[in-house]
């Protein structure tokens, strides 16, 4: 049955007493509704130091990941065309280390994962606030509960569109990209406004604790008996994040931590003996590559100022070849090891194309014919270094279908989507 509470009359309303007679439902506005004896300021606190911490390098390692795309080279790298000022901040993405963008944008999906039992549980500890009256009592406030609206909301949509495009699951409207983009810096707005309000109220709690005499405006003044205490709640909130750790952050890494990866994509299970027996996103299959369009009759065009030249895998394959070792990172925050990839250099198809001296940018086109990323732009410091291929080879074995056959572009540091698979045409230019 719900509690309920005295509801005084008129004359018990003027003197502040309550009368014995009557009762009424209590509401989630009272504050006497919430009587977990685990809330409190400094519990609160102790969360909150732990989200500033990790939101702020999810913030981070997110505009990162937006950087790595190079969206201001060319339209087709852009999935937020609108940005404006919002995208002041881009520069040329780099081709070393070249395991960055794995290192990057692996952080951001772990540690986003790994937050959401703290975020939870931060909510859980405040949700009293978030129902009282009345909403604003001065201006301060008011502009403290519009960044809590910010912030809760904002949090909840980035962390809700992330895990379900780390699972691939795209049932939101529209672009992960461009929902993701702009939930960002609406959430930043409400997170940057909440720490300025909040933080030394709860650097002063951390340090010395609620001062002699004051009441803890989170404790419930009427608590039940307790089950739990507050660093055993603590100590549940990080047990849960472990456990979020253990089987997560293994889709980056080879072996008995792939294995254990069982909440994500690309962990989990082996991925068969032989030279390309390691993680793929888009299959031949689920793109319609059929062995017609890769087979004797595929031909690589080349486009430039010396013209257009179209090669066969068997002249690609004659000219001079190169190494080189480097792993596949995806914005799903999964990745290989390094795979040792042999193919021709960009630079070198660059010189062909009419361009001995400085390669500049290239545009790639793929034999796919629809979805995200089938044409994308690599910038100039991308093609001119030396271990980005045109590759025909994975760990010594041809490409299979899957992974690209019968060529495919692998750059340093690039995010998996920009090394595209299948490709049909290079033209190299300024662009």
């Amino acid at each position: 049955m719900p509690e309920r509470r005295r509801i005084p009359s008129l004359p018990d309303r003027l003197t502040g007493r309550l009368p014995d007679r009557l009762t009424a439902l209590r509401t989630p506005a009272d504050h006497g509704f919430w009587r977990s004896p685990v809330r409190g300021v400094r519990f609160t606190a102790v969360l909150g130091v732990v989200l500033l911490a990790g939101l702020t390098l999810l913030f981070v390692t997110g505009l990162l990941s937006y950087a790595a795309y190079n969206p201001d080279l060319d339209p087709v790298n852009d999935k937020t065309p609108d940005k404006g000022l919002l995208g002041f901040y881009l520069f040329a993405w780099p081709t070393g280390p070249h395991w960055l963008y794995r290192l990057t944008q692996g952080l951001h999906v772990t540690v986003g994962i790994v937050l959401v039992p703290v975020l939870l549980a931060k909510l859980w500890s405040v949700i009293p606030r978030l129902f009282a009256l009345p909403p604003a009592r001065s201006v301060g406030h008011a502009l403290e509960r519009l960044s809590l609206l910010l912030l809760v909301g904002g949090a909840l949509f980035e962390f809700l569109t992330g895990l379900l495009n780390i699972q691939l699951d795209y049932l939101f409207p529209g672009s992960f990209y461009t929902l993701h983009f702009y939930g960002a810096w609406v959430f930043l707005a409400g997170f940057v406004a909440h720490v300025a309000l909040k933080m030394p109220q709860a650097v002063r709690v951390l340090r010395a604790g609620i001062p002699r005499g004051e009441p803890d405006p989170l404790a419930a003044p009427d608590p039940l008996p307790a089950t739990l205490s507050r660093r055993g709640a603590l100590a549940l909130v990080g047990a849960g994040s472990l456990l979020l750790l253990v089987t997560s952050a293994g889709r980056s890494f080879d072996g008995p931590l792939r294995r254990l990866a069982l909440l994500t994509p690309r962990g989990g299970t082996e991925q068969g003996p032989g030279p390309n027996a390691f993680q793929v996103n888009k299959t031949a299959a689920a793109v319609r590559i059929t062995p017609a369009d890769t087979g004797e009759r595929w031909r690589l065009t080349v486009r430039g100022p010396a013209g257009e030249l179209r090669f066969s895998r068997a002249e690609l394959l004659a000219m001079e070849q190169h190494s080189a070792a480097l792993p596949i990172a995806c914005v799903e925050g999964w990745s290989t090891s390094d795979q040792l990839w042999r193919g021709v250099r960009l630079s070198d198809l660059a010189a062909l194309a009419g361009y001995p001296d400085r390669p500049p940018a290239v545009f790639v086109e793929s034999l796919q014919r629809s979805g995200s990323f089938r044409k994308a732009a690599l910038r100039d410091n991308q093609v001119r270094d030396g271990r980005s291929l045109l590759a025909l080879e994975v760990n010594g074995a041809p490409l299979s279908p899957d992974h690209g056959y019968p060529a495919r572009i692998i750059v340093p540091a690039a995010p998996g989507v920009l090394n595209t698979k299948w490709v049909e045409t290079l033209t190299f230019g300024e662009l």
